[in-house]
């Protein structure tokens, strides 16, 4: 907040404690307007400036906006931290139309899985902090669609939700749609009009095969705090709209095929653009009119954004002759053993389809010998629970390895049960934490 430079704080009453514990080292803050659920006026140590609603109720309806130039900066948020401190990215008022546009076309216009159209009933499951909500509340308000928003995300009351409201599209990471699909009221609904993208983390197959049984139509899509977010989306071309649904799944869970206007190529080390070959795999680096143009007052930090012209994702990916990027791994969550590189991102997936597997992740541990070797941590089914034990996860990776989907230096040495795997604010799987707490 001081580093923003913020000046209002806009805040509901249930968040009040966190604000009076570092109230006093605010520097910049000038009003504090308070919103309440139930009306009442909650008891606090702040001295607060106006309640949201009163604000709203005494307010005119209409306002004459100032005309300003459309490159004027319009948002700015923080990055996750995951892999340091939390870094400012901000967009203009041009770029946010733009991609609101844009992603209006490529979840709308394509006969693909999925649609998004006016006669749907949106309800986000992102926090609206986390990348604009993904940019969809600008293209469901653009549509003329009906807006949900749920507050928590609890299982009954979002089940509820998408029951009484009919909420028919939605967005979130792979940990809330493993949550609901694990939830025991589930079983019993009709979720067949329920479309989801999924971002923030890879899509495991085996979660996409779980919540496909329940007829919920999911697909994956890509971008960052840095991009907007809109990259990819994993839309199908019409030739594969008559596959079989399992080689669908392949592509539907893959990063995506590049939006209009977003140029995307894979870098080696060296900045020589790599082939697309479905194989070689690289830095995936990108162009688009909506980017960030660096770190909010890091002038350090956004030289190594921007290099030579493009942004630097710091994500390793190979683009097939399809043009389908796939994205294998974060550098800094790779794991090298013996100076070969193994996918941790690759390592989830295959584990995500053991039956007995709720959620994993993947990390390298220090290895005298390779110098990385990977491990496993597993959450259990709970009807699996004590039924399973890490040598059954060591048979069936090693049978991956024998039918070629991972090399045999690939499967992980050592698989850890745990009863849950920490996540950011996001509810992304926080590997440093992962790190820190088995390596």
């Amino acid at each position: 907040m001081n580093h923003a430079q913020d000046k209002v704080v806009i805040i509901n009453s249930e968040f009040l404690p966190i604000l009076e514990a570092i109230k006093s080292q605010l520097t910049t803050v000038e009003k504090i307007i308070i919103i309440s659920e139930d009306g009442s006026m909650p008891q606090t140590k702040i001295p607060f400036d106006a309640e949201y609603e009163e604000l709203l109720a005494s307010s005119s309806t209409q306002f004459d906006f100032p005309e300003f130039d459309e490159n004027t900066q319009a948002t700015i948020f923080y990055t996750t931290g995951t892999t340091g401190l939390p870094k400012g990215v901000y967009f203009s008022h041009r770029q946010l139309v733009l991609h609101t546009m844009i992603m209006t076309m490529s979840t709308s216009a394509y006969d693909s899985v999925g649609r998004f159209h006016s006669t749907d009933v949106y309800m986000p499951l992102t926090p609206m902090f986390h990348v604009h909500a993904w940019g969809c509340p600008y293209v469901a308000t653009m549509l003329g669609v009906k807006q949900v928003y749920p507050g928590k995300y609890e299982p009954p009351v979002l089940l509820k939700l998408i029951l009484t409201e009919k909420v028919t599209f939605s967005h979130c990471v792979p940990t809330i749609i493993q949550m609901l699909v694990a939830s025991p009221a589930v079983k019993n609904l009709d979720l067949s009009k329920w479309k989801v993208v999924i971002g923030g983390s890879r899509l495991p197959k085996g979660l996409a095969l779980a919540a496909m049984q329940l007829g919920i139509q999911i697909y994956a899509g890509y971008g960052m705090s840095e991009t907007c977010p809109l990259i990819s989306i994993a839309n199908l071309k019409p030739d594969m709209l008559n596959w079989d649904k399992e080689k669908q799944v392949d592509k539907l869970i893959c990063t995506g095929i590049s939006v209009p206007l977003v140029y995307a190529e894979i870098f080696d080390p060296a900045g020589k653009i790599l082939p697309h070959d479905g194989e070689t795999t690289g830095e995936l680096v990108l162009r688009a009119p909506w980017l960030t143009p660096g770190y909010f007052n890091d002038e350090e930090r956004s030289k190594d954004l921007w290099i030579d012209g493009w942004l630097h994702t710091g994500d390793v990916a190979y683009i097939d002759n399809e043009n389908y990027i796939q994205i294998t791994d974060r550098i800094k969550d790779v794991i090298k053993t013996g100076g070969e590189w193994i996918s941790s991102l690759e390592l989830e997936n295959l584990i995500s389809q053991h039956e007995a597997v709720l959620e994993a992740a993947a990390i390298g541990i220090p290895d005298p010998k390779w110098g990385e070797r990977p491990e496993l941590i597993i959450v259990l089914r709970p009807d699996f629970k004590g039924k399973v034990a890490a040598e059954d996860m060591q048979k069936y990776m090693t049978e991956c390895a024998d039918k070629g989907k991972i090399p045999k230096y690939g499967i992980p040495d050592k698989y850890l049960f745990v009863d849950e795997i920490p996540k950011t604010s996001v509810g992304k799987i926080n590997k440093i934490q992962l790190r820190k707490l088995y390596s």
